[in-house]
């Protein structure tokens, strides 16, 4: 990865890199690593407090247990696709190559802003982990300046440097959870530190309090929470597109995602349900932004004694925030680089240079991380934030939903042109029917999202049970569906597409020469293995 003068002159268009001008630099292992622990961060460790403390612990696992099996699927889909056609942008481009063009518009804009504006608030919320230390004494602005200077340093090194850091950050996010996973299961049965609130057996007394809590709307409120702590889970397609040997890694990649979601997820979930009371005072934040203060992570530590470990998982915490800010640079700056390279975008942030960094692309992202400095002002930052925020809160439903759409519609255009399945090389582990249950999936959650924005739980602005929400509060919680129809209606009248019909669909530009040969012998190799590695290769 060259750092001198000449590394950031553009790289020359030739017709070896006509769909592909970032590098292959992603070895396996930092594959493997995003698609397990990649998307790990605010959204489960704090984001958690909030949806448990609105919807109840039984809530809050079925939730996120439905988003789980939503992804498991949008995952599949995309790595099918993937692994067939290399082209920067990831999934931006096969919508608009699958589904319609106008709508793939809609949906790269929709994810740039997704990633773009979460930037500024990731690095806002690692200045307030430290917090938890300092309780004050120094100014978030000064953490804030260090972690953009961080981040600025690892972008210099481009797809490299940002794998290399996921595949560090992960493994600490991931050996996190699994001692969670084990100290939360001595401590359900009592064997706390004694004096603590779990040296006596503890069972499920907390499911048996308020397991739904709120009802309905409780239970539709934590869909949102879930989404966001899954959004960028799609980022492995982004990063086929710089791997090394994706036709090895992606497959064992995207089925890699099922165990991040059954263990990472929904074990440690029932933990924190199991452990810490819906009704707690402590999962309500005295901060404006997100404060791992109220993470249930922080308070089973705290309340079992355990001297250490809430500043051990606060420290994750804040590796996890800055592992997201790392992620939106990455996911936002390819997605405006390849809406460049479509004409969606002004030309010259096509620019990728001769290591491979999508130069003014990453600058601007970065860019708009300065925003985070905004914080420091309570009120005013909290409201900036609720907006842009906002803006992000649906786009991953509308980016998911897109994702199995295109699958659908590409795997009807493969058999409508004559194609069979043995000539994909890896097939969703559902098929075609795990994108229409994907698809189906998305609308469900966003049609529970809605009803939420409308009735709120707690009541609208006066406070009654029941009562409809002002249109602020309605905007706030869905304004990424206005600005999603709006970036339609925008791609449609400027590029004025043709209707996309399923015989003209181009599914031969840019799709990837498979070696069968080798295929061949790697699937002869996991067919003649013993029964205990053809489970392996079935499972990983």
């Amino acid at each position: 990865m060259g750092m001198t003068p000449e590394s950031f002159k553009r790289r020359p268009d030739t017709e070896a890199n006509r769909h592909n001008k970032l590098n292959q630099t992603m070895k396996s292992r930092h594959l493997h690593m995003i698609a397990i622990g990649g998307s790990i961060g605010a959204g489960l460790f704090v984001g958690t407090g909030s949806a448990l403390r609105r919807g109840g612990p039984a809530s809050l696992i079925i939730d996120y247990i439905i988003i789980g099996v939503m992804m498991f699927n949008v995952v599949f889909a995309l790595g099918e696709m993937a692994l067939l056609y290399p082209v920067s942008g990831g999934f931006y481009i096969l919508v608009t190559r699958f589904v319609d063009p106008s709508w793939g518009f809609a949906m790269g804009w929709n994810y740039f802003l997704q990633w773009v504006f979460i930037l500024p608030f990731e690095i806002v919320v690692a200045s307030f982990t430290i917090n938890y230390w300092t309780q004050g004494s120094v100014s978030p602005a000064v953490f804030m300046a260090v972690f953009l200077v961080a981040l600025i340093f690892i972008n210099c090194f481009g797809a490299l440097g940002y794998a290399e850091e996921e595949f560090w950050s992960s493994f600490l996010k991931l050996s996190a959870i699994i001692t969670f996973l084990v100290t939360g299961f001595v401590l359900v049965l009592g064997g706390g530190p004694a004096g603590g609130q779990y040296d006596e057996y503890w069972g499920t007394r907390l499911f048996q309090e308020s397991a739904f809590k709120n009802g309905f709307q409780g239970f539709c409120s934590v869909f949102v929470t879930a989404a966001f702590a899954f959004a960028g889970t799609e980022l492995i397609g982004l990063a086929a597109s710089e791997s090394k040997t994706p036709l090895q890694t992606l497959p064992s990649a995207c089925k890699q995602v099922f165990w991040r979601i059954t263990l990472f997820y929904v074990l440690s979930l029932l933990f924190v349900g199991l452990l810490i009371s819906a009704d707690d005072p402590n999962l309500i934040g005295d901060q404006a932004f997100a404060n791992s203060q109220a993470s249930p992570f922080v308070l089973v530590g705290k309340y079992a004694g355990l001297v250490g470990y809430d500043h051990f998982i606060n420290f994750v915490i804040m590796v996890s925030v800055i592992s997201i800010g790392l992620s939106g640079v990455y996911g936002g700056s390819r997605t405006l680089t390849a809406m460049a390279e479509q004409g969606y975008a002004p030309k010259f942030f096509d620019y990728v240079d001769r290591s491979g960094r999508p130069l003014w692309s990453t600058l601007l992202v970065l860019a708009v991380g300065f925003l985070a400095f905004a914080g420091t002002e309570p009120e005013s930052g909290q409201q900036l934030f609720d907006w842009l925020l906002s803006i992000s809160g649906l786009a991953a439903l509308f980016t998911w939903g897109s994702i199995c759409l295109a699958h659908i519609r590409f795997r009807m255009a493969w058999k409508r042109q004559g194609h069979t399945l043995d000539e994909i090389p890896f097939k969703a582990a559902l098929g075609v029917f795990g994108s229409y249950i994907g698809l189906g999936l998305s609308i469900l959650v966003f049609i529970a999202q809605m009803y939420v924005a409308i009735w709120p739980v707690g009541g609208g602005p006066s406070g009654e049970p029941g009562s409809v929400n002002d249109a602020e509060g309605f905007f706030m919680a869905c304004l990424a569906f206005p600005v999603v129809v709006a970036f339609w209606i925008g791609g449609y009248l400027w590029k004025r597409p043709k209707f996309l019909t399923i015989d003209n669909i181009d599914l031969d530009s840019g799709r990837r020469e498979i070696d069968w040969e080798l295929h061949r012998k790697m699937e002869e190799k996991r067919a003649n293995a013993n029964l205990f590695m053809r489970i392996c290769y079935k499972l990983f």
